[in-house]
C-alpha cells in the first residue's frame, strides 16, 4: 500500500490562495471556479496567516443574509487562530493520520513561515492509486 515517503512529493505547489483583504464575495467565486474545498490566505510574502473553507464561507453567507448586511473581507471570517501546517520533509502518512484525527481536509505546507504549498485529501487518495497501480505487474 502507500509506503512512507516525504510530503514535498504530494503537495500542490502554487496553491490557489487569497489575500486578507480580498472581498469574502470574490473567494467564494475562485473556490466555486477552481472546484476547490478552500484557500490558504496569505500576505504579499507569502506569509500563512489564515485559512478560508466551504463552511467559511457559508457562515459569511449566513451572517449577511441574517443581518442583511454586505460581504465583508476573508479576513473576517478565515480560521487565523492555532493553524495546524505541515513541512515540506514530513512523512506523508503521519500527515495523513494526523489530518484524519483533526479532521480537516486540507493543510498548508510552510517552510520558513512562508507558504510552499498545500497537501490535500485528495492528493493523498492520489498517491494510494499511484502505489496500487505500481504494485499491479
Amino acid at each position: 500500500m502507500l509506503k512512507s515517503v516525504s510530503l514535498r512529493d504530494y503537495m500542490v505547489m502554487h496553491p490557489v490562495t487569497v489575500k486578507p483583504d480580498m472581498s469574502i464575495f470574490e473567494a467564494m467565486t475562485i473556490i466555486s471556479d477552481n472546484k476547490i474545498s478552500g484557500l490558504c490566505v496569505v500576505e504579499d510574502d507569502h506569509q500563512l496567516v489564515g485559512v478560508l473553507s466551504e463552511m467559511d464561507c457559508l457562515r459569511a453567507v449566513l451572517s449577511a443574509v441574517y443581518n442583511k448586511g454586505g460581504f465583508g473581507p476573508v479576513r473576517d471570517y478565515m480560521t487565523a487562530e492555532n493553524l495546524i501546517v505541515a513541512h515540506p520533509g514530513e512523512d506523508v502518512v503521519d500527515v495523513a493520520q494526523d489530518m484524519l484525527r483533526q479532521n480537516k481536509r486540507r493543510r498548508p505546507v510552510v517552510e520558513d513561515g512562508r507558504l510552499i504549498g498545500q497537501i490535500t485529501i485528495r492528493n493523498l487518495l492520489k498517491a494510494v492509486q499511484e502505489f496500487q497501480g505500481a504494485g499491479k505487474s
